[in-house]
């Protein structure tokens, strides 16, 4: 098939000298035009010219939120006022929001980007694109909405929330994709469901970000909306906003465009490189970036990087689903937990359904107990509690190494969300 927003690359080589290029043009770029990124460099003894291989990228320093923080509110800025179009901004750190600059190259370069993942979910022009998620600063919606123009589908800007406006918008329209977050995705499919509507869709895709989505929560959304695919896709403001990589349809991991930045994924305590297949933190370089580049930048969020082809044939490389956030870890009784491997556990349990709470406290005896209050399936597979509870235990702890107890719920006792919901909630109170 030809594609309309191909890889800048067709071998690795290619691609090798491709971020080569694009390493040493950012590298120059922000030594002569961002104050913070020229004194970083001079601190850490590097200058443009050093960077002669891939190599070199490992001696330039790191740049994390704090940095955003510190410089607030342009503190990455390499480029003119006068050619910043655009700024987004998210939450931070310390208060401060992130706040990022763009140029009308980033946001060319945002949309491409972006367009390449409709085309990767198999959209035609032919299909109508309902995007249910934020507008305003936060880059989700008018990300979107303008890759979707760029691409040439049908774009209806429902914007968040509002579960009778996004229905009535579904079965009026006849909205083949829906964009949203997969908490909304749930919430959507359970509405449809108790109302009986979904032999009066034509929905086909969703598209979901911002947050993980378990087996149990796909599944519902397949069975309850009768979409054919769902997709996963990245971003984060720092690097553009979503749209910077997709899942496939064979669900393979998540094709990241290794051609507008380099990803490294590295162990969050030495900052050193991890093997392929272990999980560590996601440090982003741009390669073209003009308004805010980024150079080594801790993103905090965890995956793995995945090797081998893809049998859905994009050449482009890949990386695991997020996982969690370096920062997101709590410690239980020694032993290091990120929301993703409960996740992963509470996924090969039957007999569940997709919502839970892992609740941390300390007992009256000093310890740190865990809890996990876990929804049954909502069809009432014929799996017991008492086996349900054994599946669960077993399985935090091969996983974890810790021990746990289970409460078991009604499906549908938990609270759902239109945004992202909170899955762990840590109750102990340490002096």
């Amino acid at each position: 098939m030809l594609r309309r927003f191909p890889a800048k690359f067709a071998t690795p080589a290619e691609l090798s000298r491709l971020q080569l290029s694009g390493l040493q043009w950012t590298v120059r770029h922000a030594w002569d035009n961002s104050p913070f990124y020229r004194q970083s460099l001079e601190s850490a003894g590097v200058r443009p010219e050093d960077i002669k291989s891939l190599d070199d990228l490992r001696r330039l320093p790191f740049t994390t939120a704090q940095d955003l923080a510190a410089g607030y509110p342009f503190a990455l800025r390499a480029a003119p006022f006068e050619d910043i179009v655009r700024i987004h901004a998210s939450s931070g750190t310390t208060g401060k929001r992130k706040v990022l600059c763009y140029t009308q190259k980033d946001l060319d370069d945002w949309q491409a980007m972006f367009a390449r993942c409709y085309e990767l979910a198999g959209l035609t022009r032919e299909d109508r694109v309902q995007i249910a998620v934020g507008y305003g600063l936060w880059t989700a919606g008018i990300g979107f909405q303008l890759a979707c123009e760029k691409f040439g589908a049908m774009c209806i800007p429902v914007g968040p929330g509002n579960l009778d406006i996004q229905i009535g918008f579904l079965q009026d329209l006849q909205s083949t994709v829906f964009c949203c977050t997969a908490s909304m995705g749930l919430l959507l499919a359970e509405e449809v469901n108790r109302l009986g509507l979904k032999d009066s869709l034509n929905l086909k895709k969703i598209i979901m970000g911002a947050e993980r989505s378990s087996s149990a929560m796909l599944k519902t959304m397949h069975e309850f909306l009768g979409v054919e695919e769902i997709y996963d896709i990245t971003g984060l403001t720092e690097l553009y906003g979503p749209g910077t990589g997709l899942s496939c349809r064979f669900d393979n991991g998540i094709h990241y465009w290794a051609d507008y930045y380099i990803l490294e994924v590295l162990n969050p305590e030495t900052m050193e490189p991890v093997a392929p297949g272990e999980v560590g933190e996601m440090v982003f370089t741009t390669l073209g970036k003009e308004g805010a580049p980024l150079i080594r930048y801790r993103s905090r969020d965890l995956t793995r990087l995945l090797e081998g082809d893809c049998p859905c044939g994009c050449t482009l490389p890949r990386h695991d689903r997020i996982l969690g956030r370096s920062d997101d870890v709590v410690i239980f009784r020694g032993v290091n937990i990120y929301p993703g491997q409960l996740d992963e556990v509470l996924t090969r349990v039957p007999g569940i359904g997709s919502e839970y709470q892992i609740i941390l406290d300390h007992g009256e005896d000093g310890r740190d107990y865990m809890l996990a209050r876990v929804e049954r399936a909502r069809n009432g597979e014929s799996v017991s509690d008492s086996q349900v509870m054994k599946s669960i235990v077993s399985g935090i702890k091969h996983t974890l190494l810790v021990s746990c107890s289970v409460e078991l719920v009604d499906h549908g006792t938990l609270p759902r969300s239109e945004k992202k919901t909170k899955r762990i909630f840590d109750k102990r109170r340490f002096e």
